[in-house]
């Protein structure tokens, strides 16, 4: 199991957009999100699928937009 699999199958089963906190968000991933995802906007990237987390939510049909200063990210469903 890779380590956002449980965030990306969180998100599967959800018909609509999905509003988190850092803290929610934490909680499906083993050993919790890294502190730049508690710091830079740019590590919710949606462009680069290189990167882990992004292929998570963006293979359960979402984008990812955080709010730095609330600690709350909102997952809006692709259409």
């Amino acid at each position: 199991m890779a380590k956002y699999d449980g965030l990306r199958d969180y998100l599967r089963h959800r018909s609509g957009d999905v509003e988190m906190s850092f803290e929610e968000v934490s909680a499906l991933v083993p050993g919790g999100l890294p502190s730049s995802a508690h710091r830079y906007s740019a590590w919710w990237t949606n462009e680069d699928r290189t990167h882990p987390q992004s292929r998570s939510w963006g293979d359960a049909g979402f984008s990812a937009h955080p709010d730095i200063a609330r600690r709350r990210v909102r997952f809006e469903r692709r259409s």
